[in-house]
């Protein structure tokens, strides 16, 4: 039998450090604006950390909940806000289960990150209001010059 070559292994884009820390930047520049305090969390399109920042002040457990929102932006490529809708369509064990998944969340504050249509990565606040979160999380979008239907 003939052995034909198949590639193992693919080449996926990923959000690099500096326009990670450029969104975080200017994610905080907006949540100073807001009077908020938040935690702000950039993840690559395997959902792992790229660069995150504290404010003084923002809630502790706001902590994994940002990091999270990237997590599940990145992984799904929807923005966490859109899943009560989203989860409508699917069965009652889908609603259901999908939502007890380590480190889903399905309310506002995560984006995905989007590059010449391929997700590169996902941005998420936590720590503020659920508007806040987005917002925010738009402000930091809009720093890599991505912008969405639903920037405010």
């Amino acid at each position: 039998m003939p052995h034909t070559s198949t590639a193992l292994s693919a080449a996926q884009a990923v959000i690099d450090a500096p326009a990670a820390l450029r969104a975080v930047e200017a994610a905080l520049r907006h949540a100073a604006q807001l009077g908020a305090r938040v935690n702000v969390a950039v993840v690559d399109a395997a959902g792992l950390p790229v660069a995150f920042a504290r404010m003084a002040g923002a809630p502790l457990h706001s902590v994994e909940i940002a990091t999270d929102k990237a997590y599940t932006a990145a992984s799904f490529g929807l923005p966490t806000s859109a899943w009560p809708a989203a989860l409508g369509a699917h069965s009652e064990a889908v609603r259901q289960g999908l939502v007890l998944r380590p480190r889903f969340v399905a309310f506002g504050g995560g984006l995905p990150i989007e590059e010449d249509g391929a997700r590169i990565g996902g941005i998420g606040v936590s720590g503020g209001s659920e508007a806040q979160d987005e917002a925010i999380a738009h402000a930091g979008l809009r720093a890599l010059g991505i912008t969405t239907d639903e920037s405010p």
